[in-house]
């Protein structure tokens, strides 16, 4: 199994027969639009195609996923209820979930947990994997312009939508969780708490856009938790993460 990093928080799962794309905002080449992992390869390749996304926000969701349905007709598209709701698809174009919901077939099963932003999570069970993708939970506070209160505020709402997770899923194989340094200079403590309280395996950071050093920083700490760091260095880094 290989983790593909597309971009900001967009990855892809290559599993054996199976592809998943989650958050798809943007191809991996810097240079040339619809072209990389995505278009060069993961579009063209063989298996079953499903497409996830978190929440409606352009940076998580971008409504070309849908036109790859004329390349794949048995794409399967999965979208947090959030994307109907604000109008950037409809009914018909993908099975919608909120927080709580399941969705399972023969292939896979994504369990929908909450986020601290807009949208949902996902906790994906695949071939004896367990993945999770936090979309936008995370533990989200400026603390050079929030308030005390406002910061308390946003780390019980993120403890709280962690403790339901743990309860479920007290062991995670990857974690793909946001690591974005310019919410300042408490931009890891999200990542921190959740790691102190979910046994990961592989860790993975998004949402740091083009702030790898950012994103990599995070690394010591995940390492001395006994995670495998993964080490984002460009668009397109592919992973083995066969356990």
């Amino acid at each position: 199994m290989k983790l593909d990093y597309i971009y900001h928080s967009g990855f892809a799962i290559e599993a054996d027969g199976v592809t998943v794309i989650i958050d798809y905002y943007k191809d991996s080449s810097e240079k040339t639009q619809d072209r990389g992992i995505v278009h060069d390869y993961l579009l063209k390749k063989s298996g079953m195609l499903y497409v996830l996304s978190s929440h409606f926000h352009p940076d998580h969701f971008n409504r070309e996923i849908l036109s790859w349905k004329e390349l794949r007709s048995d794409i399967r598209y999965i979208f947090s209820k959030d994307i109907l709701k604000y109008r950037r698809a409809a009914s018909e174009d993908a099975t919608y979930i909120n927080k709580g919901d399941i969705y399972e077939d023969e292939h896979i099963r994504i369990e929908a947990f909450g986020s601290t932003d807009v949208g949902i999570s996902f906790l994906i069970d695949l071939q004896g994997v367990r993945l999770f993708h936090a979309g936008d939970l995370n533990n989200w506070h400026w603390s050079e312009e929030s308030t005390p209160q406002e910061i308390r505020k946003a780390e019980g709402d993120f403890l709280t939508e962690v403790k339901l997770l743990q309860q479920k899923a007290p062991q995670v194989d990857i974690v793909m969780f946001p690591v974005d340094s310019r919410i300042g200079k408490d931009y890891m403590r999200g990542a921190e708490q959740f790691l102190e309280r979910i046994k990961t395996t592989i860790f993975a950071p998004m949402h740091f856009s083009e702030d790898y050093l950012g994103g990599n920083a995070f690394r010591a700490f995940a390492e001395n938790k006994g995670c495998r760091f993964l080490a984002i260095s460009s668009r397109g880094d592919s992973f083995d993460i066969t356990k």
